[in-house]
């Protein structure tokens, strides 16, 4: 049994993106007989600087300020868990955690994070399915995927970060600020440092390469990892190259003609339709949700359809399965876009 522990010092996202996902390949899972799968539990400790995260299935130029952020040197970065945008600069500590599925259990990986926090003296709560507290302001932002009997919890220590940030190169969505009931952004998140003063980055990291064996895998061997030794393959190499892509950053666009777009409890949807001769040619679904791979496919259902509002809300609810993730079920999911798609009376 082995566990491994990853520190980068690079802070180019497209690296870091593919570094996290090559790492997923390395996890040990129902695939036993890959002699790449060698690690039961990995961590990475990771940086991205002056760059707007968007989440899997959003449409970039709806979250963010491309061109202006591009033109400040910044990077727009898209990852591939759901969820909302998020700025990253040198003040914020991402972490990633990554475990076979069968072992992958969310209260585990959000206590490890909590117990983390708590250890450096600073008294956090978790809050909903995926932000981290500390006096009532978010500090941490979390998300998930499975890929290949492989989990990933990612998210963010915010330490030292120039929030203000946020509203400069982020679109926030006036339907999620009246969802919330607030007014401003930056009155909702915090940095550690604010509460506790001393608080520095690298004392983060040495604390949570620390605690992970001991919280996964006590017995295990482990192989703490750099970047002079941990060994930079082809498929590493691909994968940065699809994460710096135009087309994976911002993916295919389409004149739409039409567009339904609402606030649910499990997130902000936007659903475009082009149509044609009464049929559906193209779809595209937009969400924050925290399950990005039933987002992504719901598309596929749709398009070849009639335009019209029963059919196609019935192709969501075929398309649906028992699923539950991050605390939603999909038939849930499917039956609140049925409905709305219903309620348009195309």
């Amino acid at each position: 049994m082995k566990l491994l522990l990853l520190t980068t010092k690079k802070v180019n996202p497209y690296n870091n993106l593919a570094i996290e996902e090559y790492l997923m390949g390395l996890c040990r899972s129902t695939f036993k007989d890959d002699p790449d799968r060698i690690y039961e539990a990995i961590l990475f400790l990771w940086q991205n600087d002056n760059t707007v995260v968007i989440g899997r299935n959003q449409n970039a130029w709806a979250e963010a300020k491309t061109e202006l952020l591009e033109e400040e040197g910044g990077f727009l970065a898209r990852r591939g868990t759901g969820g909302g945008a998020v700025s990253h600069d040198l003040g914020n500590l991402n972490f990633s955690l990554i475990l076979p599925e069968d072992k992958f259990d969310l209260d585990k990986t959000f206590n490890y994070i909590l117990d983390l926090v708590r250890s450096l003296g600073i008294d956090a709560e978790r809050s909903g399915r995926n932000d981290i507290l500390v006096d009532g302001k978010k500090f941490s932002g979390n998300a998930f995927r499975k890929l290949d009997g492989v989990g990933l919890h990612h998210g963010t220590l915010l330490v030292d970060s120039d929030y203000g940030r946020v509203g400069r190169y982020l679109t926030v969505s006036s339907e999620k600020l009246k969802s919330k009931a607030v007014t401003s952004v930056r009155s909702r998140i915090t940095n550690l440092k604010a509460v506790k003063e001393d608080l520095t980055i690298d004392a983060i990291i040495e604390k949570a390469l620390e605690l992970f064996p001991g919280f996964f895998a006590p017995q295990a061997e482990v192989d703490r990892l750099d970047d002079d030794s941990f060994p930079v393959k082809e498929r590493l190499k691909a994968l940065e190259a699809r994460y710096a892509s135009w087309e994976w950053r911002y993916g295919r666009t389409f004149a739409f003609s039409t567009q339904l777009k609402h606030r649910l409890d499990w997130g902000l949807i936007d659903l475009q339709l082009e149509v044609a001769d009464g049929v559906v040619q193209r779809a595209a679904l937009y969400a924050d949700a925290l399950d990005s791979d039933y987002i992504t496919a719901q598309p596929a259902h749709l398009e070849g359809l009639r335009f019209n509002s029963m059919e196609l809300a019935e192709a969501i609810l075929a398309g649906a399965d028992s699923e539950t993730n991050y605390g939603v079920s999909r038939k849930k999911m499917a039956e609140d876009l049925a409905d709305l798609i219903r309620a348009e009376g195309w």
